[in-house]
């Protein structure tokens, strides 16, 4: 693809600054990595080093000094860098057909313009919308309920019941609907509680390559609109997270976790069951989720306790040795005076 800073200015809605509109870009990169044809962007504090970028043209916020190059400047440079990757990326290149090597059942219904590759295995009542596309080795379970413009990647896994919104895309490996992890123990022995609900994601969400979102004991497990969720993350049954939330690798959230609307699970955070979780919040990296969080929260530690007060505890561990030498000399001191007496 080729594009014009003019151009590019108009489909960024961005102010242009250069003597050169009708430059030609052809491609989008990082500062490090750009050539004379490529476009890339900057943030504080990387502006000063933009200027030894090799990109032909820069996107920079409104306020930012800088003269060494054509810019183009907009209010959020990171959101315009994704617009234009998107606009600068290949063309998918699958083709729009149903392969005849996918096994899919007689009662399912298939949408327009759906593609359907190899070995893929659509089971019966499972209905796909218009648009989606589902990759080789991936199983669609009964009465899966699929929206348009979809992407399943392969060996995606999505059991019986399911329903999936408009452009949800889950990457390969990714197990939506597994049974939750509901077991009776008598003497000793468990005995699995059967698992019949289902797991329901709203539009726009995006679940990580080998993550598992496990299906409610009755009712549903949900992830709500615009939620995007990393690579082997676990989502135990019943859990409800609110819509806009990002869940970072590694995660692991126990069953019947309410959370709501943009909240941030750091990676490898990990939670108690039957919390509630407000809007807003935030969990620090390998925090310990032990009980409900009020919204606007910023969460750190095990267990979980506010940022600030997190801060104050580090500080203190930090001088525990300090402390204990202290304390061993002048439990010295005291047994010299003891032996005097």
């Amino acid at each position: 693809m080729k594009k014009t800073l003019e151009e590019l200015a108009v489909f960024l809605e961005g102010k242009l600054e250069t003597t050169t509109p009708q430059m030609v870009i052809t491609g989008v990169n990082g500062l490090e990595e750009a050539t004379a044809s490529d476009i890339s962007f900057a943030v504080p504090p990387h502006i000063e080093a933009a200027a030894g970028s090799g990109a032909g043209a820069l996107v920079l916020p409104l306020d930012a000094p800088f003269s060494a190059k054509p810019v183009i400047r907009v209010a959020n440079p990171r959101l315009a860098f994704a617009r234009l990757l998107d606009l600068f990326r290949r063309p998918e290149d699958v083709e729009r057909v149903i392969s005849p090597l996918a096994a899919i059942a007689p009662t399912a219904q298939i949408g327009a313009n759906v593609a359907v590759l190899p070995f893929a295995v659509i089971d019966s009542e499972a209905v796909i919308g218009d648009n989606t596309v589902i990759y080789p080795h991936a199983y669609i379970g009964k009465q899966v309920k699929i929206g348009q413009d979809c992407k399943i990647y392969p060996n995606v896994t999505i059991r019986e019941g399911c329903e999936l919104g408009n452009r949800v895309i889950i990457q390969a490996g990714a197990v939506i609907g597994g049974d939750g992890f509901g077991y009776i123990t008598e003497q000793g022995k468990h005995s699995k509680v059967l698992q019949v609900g289902n797991v329901v994601l709203g539009d726009d969400v995006e679940i990580g390559s080998n993550t598992c979102i496990d299906r409610a004991t009755a009712g549903s497990t949900i992830v709500g609109a615009g939620t995007k969720i990393d690579n082997l993350v676990h989502l135990g049954h019943n859990d409800v997270l609110g819509e806009n939330c990002l869940v970072v690798a590694q995660v692991g959230l126990s069953g019947s976790i309410t959370a709501g609307n943009n909240v941030t699970f750091a990676g490898q955070v990990g939670s108690v069951g039957h919390i509630k979780i407000g809007d807003n919040c935030v969990f620090a990296a390998r925090c310990g989720i032990t009980s409900d969080v009020p919204s606007n929260s910023f969460y750190a530690g095990f267990p979980a306790v506010p940022h600030r007060d997190w801060l104050k505890q580090e500080a203190t561990l930090r001088n525990v040795s300090k402390m204990v030498k202290k304390v061993k000399e002048l439990e010295k001191a005291l047994a010299a005076i003891q032996d005097k007496d």
